[in-house]
């Protein structure tokens, strides 16, 4: 079924490699979103804030296993020049998964309800063994979806997308009965939906080539800067992102995790999911654009293209935030649109930076970003530590985003001298972007900040909801030529 949807509509994408490759994936991510999306309000009110607090802890030490899981060997798939050495990365990546795996599984059996315990919700004891299959469904992904990157099966890893979203949300809506322990069957069970489809054609290539051990244990040595940096960088960003709902649900409450969690979950989700996209195909294009020395224009490109999506969502988020959670999810989940508005400048700066953020793996300067993901590690424990001993859990909120958008904020500036791009470049398309979002959302702006009786906000919302679309409309149109 997703074929024939899909097929068809490869006759409508535009002829451009990389604004083709973006439209495949963005396609696929677009509709799980909407998937995800349209189930949100109806999650929030079958599940609690401290169940979704139970998935935040659960997903965010998944998170710390998977962003290792396969000692970050797959982000070194698509860089070899033969079709040999990369079926060898591919293989090391995955039997490095199955080592993870392991690891995992001797944790929960060994200090399973140790862990639990000492992360302030003791329920997880009982569903810690869904952390090994995780692992398993997650590593394997990553790894089958970087061969796929390196083929540039976009439509494949598209379509695989929506699996994970229709398999994820049918089975938390199903299980919602088990309180929390839905939640987290349908994010272990959505993590190997449609991995599958990937894994053929990248085990297939595997036994083509006739990987040996010999020849792993070379690509192991060639690229071991991956898992000697690279996977320190990764792991200390990821812990950064978990720190919050770990340690708020150890230092708080599980409620207090859940609300973290909700607004996290709906600012970072679409976010993550385009930004991912653009993210892959970037990696696709960056080594050849590096070596033509067009790697400039291509990040300029990027970074202006991310600007138009992501400003006008921010600024609705600031403006209506607590009244648009109330709204949609209901009374109970206010306070997580107040989190919102504190998150949404720094998930803004993520969202535009972290695609570019493959530059550390194309420019093999892995060091440097493990310097960068230190300072920002260090940067967040401080602003949780001060929002703690103040026991104020909304000043932890503020202190942990705009600690976080400082230093990515840094860091673009960073990627402006790396690749000779003048930071007016990259300042003027953020304007630019910044211009349009308030010229698009001026009727639910003057709504909410002037409070006109004739306009109401939600209202206001729809007009300029409209607006945008437009807008939209117009930026796809015009990537299409």
């Amino acid at each position: 079924m997703l074929n024939r949807l899909v097929i068809p509509a490869r006759r409508l994408l535009p002829t451009h490699t990389f604004a083709r490759g973006v439209s495949v994936l963005v396609g696929g991510t677009a509709g799980a979103q909407l998937l995800a999306i349209a189930a949100a309000p109806l999650l929030t009110r079958l599940y609690a804030p401290e169940d979704f607090g139970l998935l935040a802890v659960y997903g965010g030490l998944l998170a710390l296993f998977t962003v290792v899981a396969s000692g970050r060997y797959q982000l070194a798939i698509p860089l070899p020049e033969t079709q040999r050495e990369a079926a060898e990365v591919l293989a090391l990546s995955l039997a490095v998964v199955a080592m993870t795996t392991l690891l995992a599984l001797l944790l929960v059996l060994l200090g399973g309800k140790a862990l639990a315990e000492a992360l302030g919700v003791p329920s997880l004891n009982r569903w810690l063994w869904l952390l090994p299959l995780g692992v398993a469904f997650a590593g394997g992904y990553q790894a089958v979806s970087h061969w796929a990157v390196r083929t540039r099966a976009f439509s494949a890893l598209a379509s695989t997308r929506i699996k994970q979203s229709l398999a994820l949300l049918a089975i938390q809506l199903v299980a919602s009965p088990l309180g929390g322990g839905g939640l987290l069957l349908g994010h272990a069970a959505g993590q190997g939906a449609g991995t599958l489809t990937l894994a053929r054609p990248a085990v297939s290539a595997i036994g083509e080539h006739r990987v040996t051990a010999a020849g792993m244990w070379a690509a192991a040595c060639r690229y071991r800067k991956f898992p000697l940096l690279s996977s320190w960088s990764g792991l200390f960003n990821t812990l950064g992102k978990q720190l919050p709902p770990l340690l708020f649900a150890a230092l708080f409450s599980p409620v207090a995790a859940g609300l973290y969690a909700l607004a996290h979950r709906v600012l970072a989700m679409p976010m993550t999911l385009i930004g991912e996209a653009v993210g892959k195909v970037f990696f696709a294009s960056a080594a050849e654009a590096h070596r033509q020395g067009e790697l400039g224009q291509l990040v300029a490109r990027v970074h202006a293209i991310l600007a138009q999506l992501a400003i006008p969502p921010v600024l609705i988020l600031i403006a209506v935030g607590p009244d648009l959670f109330a709204l949609v999810f209901g009374e109970r989940w206010r306070e997580a649109g107040e989190f919102a508005r504190w998150m949404a400048p720094w998930l803004y700066l993520v969202f535009i930076t972290s695609p570019l953020s493959h530059l550390f793996s194309v420019l093999e300067r892995q060091g440097q970003g493990l310097i960068f993901q230190s300072l920002l590690l260090g940067v967040r424990v401080a602003a949780i530590a001060i929002g703690a001993l103040r026991d104020d859990l909304l000043l932890t909120v503020a202190l942990f985003s705009l600690g976080s958008a400082a230093c990515w904020t840094g860091f673009l500036v960073w990627i402006a001298r790396l690749t000779d791009n003048p930071p007016r470049v990259l300042a003027t398309a953020t304007l630019t972007a910044l211009g349009w979002g308030v010229a698009l959302l001026a009727p639910l702006l003057a709504a909410s900040w002037l409070a006109p009786v004739w306009l109401p906000w939600s209202a206001a919302l729809l007009l300029s909801a409209v607006l945008l679309g437009v807008r939209y409309v117009f930026l796809l149109r015009r990537a299409y030529q």
